[in-house]
């Protein structure tokens, strides 16, 4: 793959996270489209079982095996790299531990019969977010022929609220093992985690609450020693007024008379009232722009590289996607 200029020079383990509704999902999706870009072969990882990435690229559900998806961007129209998806199951994931470490996968899948790797991942549940981990980890660190499988991969993490704790591995698993291979594994996984091959990237939209999870989430992760990614805002919608005119609105001072005149010239009966209303709508959607301006100025405080996504109205299908990547390769996100 080509050298491209990226804000992420060196990250091959992109971990996306985000408030619920912020379309976390879909900018993980994008982000690995956009990674692709002139030959690069990308992973998509989904671990909360939700067979979300099947339904953004209108697939069958995604088994514990990874999966071509689609055709990353290409330059000057020509065809990009290859992107694959996998959605990560604990049982498979214990199953695939078993076959590395001891070769026992057969034996796992005895187990997974009788219910026992249910009752080891329920027990402990820090177990299972190890494994979790551990997948996407290997995926990166994986060579054939002396060099990485894939040039990146981008993982659909958790939720903000639960981000924190899904990445401290090695401190979930201290009370499970304090040494062996299950401690040995959890550590290879934190190193990875904790290396500058890894950014966590957070999804928000111009809200206060989603912002605030933000916030919160990147001082979280900042106390913890991780490496702290981009802020991918989503669904930003233009502010469609130029400045002065946004001023007056917010100010009250919306000349009704010429919408009033405008509306007329268009046929448009009741001019005067509608007018009226319209002067109204103006008023709430350039106090909007001001509260979203302010908000923007909240996460640029954090101090992290920003990247702003439209929002596509007519639902997110392929074509939204790529149009989605073509954005963040534009603003240097990959």
């Amino acid at each position: 793959m080509r050298a491209r200029d990226t804000d992420w020079e060196g990250v091959r383990l992109h971990v996306v996270t985000g408030k619920g509704g912020t379309g976390k999902t879909t900018v993980a999706a994008a982000l690995a489209l956009a990674l692709s870009y002139n030959g690069g072969k990308v992973l998509l990882i989904e671990v909360e079982g939700r067979q979300g990435i099947a339904r953004l690229f209108d697939c069958p559900p995604l088994p514990y095996a990874e999966r071509k998806v689609g055709i990353g961007l290409g330059k000057d129209g020509r065809t990009g790299g290859d992107l694959y998806a996998l959605a990560v199951d604990p049982e498979g994931a214990l199953l695939d531990y078993l076959d590395m470490f001891y070769g026992l996968r057969h034996a796992g899948q005895a187990l997974t019969r009788l219910g026992l790797v249910d009752f080891a991942t329920t027990i402990a549940p820090g177990l299972s977010d190890v494994l979790r981990t551990g997948k996407a980890t290997e995926a990166a660190r994986r060579k054939a022929g002396g060099r990485e499988v894939y040039d990146a991969v981008v993982m659909d993490a958790p939720p903000t609220g639960r981000i924190g704790r899904f990445l401290n591995v090695s401190v979930e698993v201290s009370g499970l093992a304090k040494v062996g291979p299950v401690r040995n594994h959890a550590d290879t996984v934190a190193r990875v985690i904790r290396s500058p091959q890894t950014a966590v990237h957070f999804v928000t939209t111009l809200e206060e609450m989603p912002i605030q999870e933000t916030l919160d989430g990147l001082a979280e992760l900042r106390s913890l020693g991780l490496q702290l990614g981009g802020i991918f805002i989503n669904k930003v919608h233009p502010d469609g007024l130029a400045e002065a005119d946004l001023k007056a609105a917010a100010e009250g001072r919306t000349n009704e008379a010429e919408i009033a005149l405008g509306l007329k010239a268009a046929g448009l009966a009741d001019a005067q009232t509608l007018a009226a209303g319209l002067a109204i709508e103006l008023g709430e959607h350039a106090r909007n722009v001001a509260l979203q301006e302010r908000e923007r100025r909240e996460l640029a405080a954090a101090g992290q590289p920003r990247y702003e996504l439209p929002a596509i109205t007519d639902g997110i299908d392929l074509g939204g996607l790529y149009r989605l990547a073509e954005v963040l390769r534009n603003q240097g996100a990959a």
